[in-house]
């Protein structure tokens, strides 16, 4: 069970480190970790692509976090085994072997795994996600709120010991990649939901 759970969480790993966001950008003749913060997921496809094109990369960012835990269900593993699978998830999105271990900042994902290892909490933590982006217009914001309200809703609603473990590294995770975005709201230099950018603004990592 041991080698199962590792081969499947090696798995996970790689299919998170699909990176969507790239190869979509990639369809338009873009060079996302070139173009805006240089980051790969949909924030960044959204303020350099549009639209369109970031709803695909933030459901398939999605996808890849919920069917790395559906496969790990699917073939038995349970309790701390699928926060391993989830985790693995999360990282190969973050650090993606097909971008020199570089990638997005594991927001989608990490709500994707959430969404099948518990459908409830993901329930009550997404809208709280949601409502911060709206009132502030700040998408980190949002996804750290969200990620953190996770793992306190998990405190809150006595979820077993390694769904809250599983969750509060989630959690820790979206801080740690969010960190110059904490900077820059404390400067008050952070960009707002819907401003756009261009291909040849200087990353930093929004």
């Amino acid at each position: 069970m041991i080698w199962q759970s590792l081969l499947t969480a090696l798995l996970a790993y790689l299919f998170g480190s699909v990176p969507a966001g790239a190869w979509v950008a990639r369809m338009y003749g873009v060079d996302i970790q070139k173009s805006g913060s240089g980051n790969t997921g949909a924030t960044n496809v959204l303020r350099t692509l549009g639209a369109g094109p970031a709803l695909v990369v933030a459901l398939f960012d999605v996808f890849k976090g919920g069917i790395a835990v559906l496969v790990a269900k699917s073939v038995g593993l349970m309790d701390w085994k699928l926060g391993l699978v989830a985790l693995a998830a999360v990282l190969g999105h973050n650090y993606s072997v097909f971008l020199r271990l570089s990638g997005g900042k594991g927001v989608a994902t990490s709500f994707g795994t959430m969404a099948f290892l518990d459908p409830f909490l993901a329930l009550f933590s997404f809208p709280i996600g949601i409502m911060t982006i709206l009132l502030t217009r700040y998408v980190s914001a949002g996804s750290m709120v969200g990620g953190f309200a996770a793992a306190i809703l998990s405190l809150a609603m006595r979820r077993e010991a390694w769904e809250v473990v599983t969750l509060s590294a989630l959690s820790l995770l979206i801080f740690w990649t969010h960190r110059a975005n904490i900077q820059r709201l404390r400067s008050g230099g952070e960009r707002r939901f819907g401003e756009k950018t261009n291909g040849t603004q200087a990353p930093d990592a929004s």
